[in-house]
């Protein structure tokens, strides 16, 4: 695929991005975009693998043909690979954005650490083909007379909407927030995805005749009994959004929160929605990030733009080796140091630093961070103990699973051992009839790019179910 000797003519390159003295003054996206024919430099740069690990189990977890879409934008058809990378993927423009590229991880020529900048031809077809107008309603031609609740709107919520939409089924997607998108709109700062690239795609699926219903807490404003009365089945598509424990004292103290709180406010108050808790701001302020994934890097981002004075983050794993293990594969992400574009926005980045205690002044405010260095079962090295100033603190370890409080509780289903939504990937039905679940409420927090898959499969075992055959992908 590409051009036969494109891996030997050319070098890898991706898209750069403004200064970080620039980008820290705004919410926007920050990446300047590679121009077409740099693009189609990449897409040539494809080697025609025996094995093409990018888009297997290996890689994708969608299966995006890769190889063959790379062939087409090398050949400057850019429609049809259009048409050829939503096949397979509802939402590339979003996955071009924030998805962390396994694809490029088990590409043949990562074994050199250049491997085809895979995720940013993706995002440039999908964005070339919004702005070209080639991306159209497709609504079914036929109706089934079954309805479908789908209860939440992230990834997998809408992209298991758009399947049942486009097999014939009457489809009602039921939202706590006043807008759809789930974590995508609420959690992802506008920084990595503005917000109208889901505006775009809402608009898309109502044109298919997906129904929304916003501020419709399932459990609280209607029951789920409602829904599956009203229904012929029901998806749950909730996410995990039961934080994990830090585990030490002083949680309760003024200017420690949670990172999903601290996240999904600022959100709000860019897209003009209405911010009845006091707001946590970092202007000004000492800041540190307990944890060390894309949500805390995220924090990280956030922090600076509000005027942090300097940002700290605490990372309790080791620091990674500088290269990677070649060899692993998919689902295994590989170890190495990686620096997100928050991170170089000046953080200070502690490894194998462990949080024992948020220290308070005598009117209950942060005021540092007490911590230690750990060894490798994470246990605290007793003469490695060090403060850090905090004006703010922001937990950022990760979701342990759904809340069960409300909708779950009254579906009365079985969980996993991890307190998730128990449901194989056969069918995705949970242990009640006619109640089907997908994404992260089912196997835990998880990427964007799994959520889009499970939603499309799930839309097909729900299919097969009231059908009894599907045209639907798998």
């Amino acid at each position: 695929m590409g051009k036969v000797t494109g891996f030997l003519e050319m070098d890898r390159e991706q898209p750069s991005y403004e200064p970080a003295s620039d980008r820290i003054r705004h919410f926007h996206e920050f990446t300047i975009p590679m121009s077409q024919a740099r693009v189609r430099d990449q897409a040539a740069r494809c080697m025609d693998c025996g094995i093409p690990y990018c888009h297997g189990d290996q890689g994708c977890p969608v299966d995006n043909q890769i190889p063959d879409w790379n062939d087409l934008v090398y050949n400057a058809d850019w429609e049809e690979a259009a048409r050829n990378l939503h096949s397979t993927n509802n939402f590339p423009e979003f996955t071009g954005r924030v998805c962390p590229a396994p694809c490029e991880e088990a590409c043949t020529l990562n074994l050199e650490d250049i491997p085809v900048a895979i995720k940013t031809v993706e995002q440039t077809i999908a964005d070339r083909a919004i702005a070209n107008g080639w991306i159209k309603p497709a609504p079914a031609t036929t109706r089934t007379g079954k309805k479908v609740a789908v209860v939440g709107s992230g990834p997998a919520g809408m992209a298991a909407a758009q399947q049942l939409a486009r097999a014939g089924h009457d489809v009602h997607v039921y939202e706590r927030e006043p807008k759809a998108g789930g974590l995508l709109r609420y959690g992802i700062p506008d920084f990595k995805m503005e917000k109208h690239h889901i505006d775009f795609r809402v608009r898309q699926l109502e044109a298919e005749g997906v129904e929304f219903h916003y501020n419709e807490n399932i459990g609280v404003t209607r029951t789920l009994n409602d829904l599956q009365d009203n229904h012929d089945a029901v998806l749950l598509t909730g996410g995990a959004e039961e934080p994990r424990e830090v585990g030490c004292g002083g949680i309760d103290l003024i200017g420690v929160h949670y990172a999903m709180p601290y996240l999904v406010q600022q959100n709000r108050l860019l897209g003009g929605e209405p911010v009845d808790e006091a707001l946590i701001s970092a202007a000004g302020k000492h800041v540190v990030v307990i944890g060390g994934g894309d949500t805390a890097s995220d924090c990280i981002g956030t922090a600076f733009r509000q005027g942090a004075i300097k940002v700290t983050q605490l990372d309790i794993r080791p620091r990674p080796p500088e290269k990677e293990d070649k060899m692993t594969t998919w689902p295994n992400w590989a170890v190495k140091m990686r620096t997100s574009s928050s991170q170089a926005e000046g953080a200070i980045r502690e490894f194998q630093a462990g949080t024992l205690d948020l220290v308070g002044n005598a009117n209950g405010h942060v005021t540092h961070v007490h911590c230690a260095k750990v060894d490798i079962k994470r246990k605290p090295i007793d003469d490695q103990h060090f403060h850090l100033r905090a004006d703010l603190v922001l937990m950022a370890i990760g979701f342990s699973r759904p809340v069960h409080e409300g909708m779950l509780e009254q579906l009365g289903a079985d969980f996993d051992k991890r307190g998730n939504l128990l449901a194989n990937t056969s069918n995705y039905r949970t242990s009640k009839p006619g109640v089907y679940t997908a994404g992260d409420m089912r196997r835990g927090q998880s990427l964007v790019v799994w959520a889009i898959r499970e939603g499309r499969q799930a839309a097909r075992s729900i299919d097969i179910d009231l059908m009894g055959k599907t045209n639907l992908p798998r």
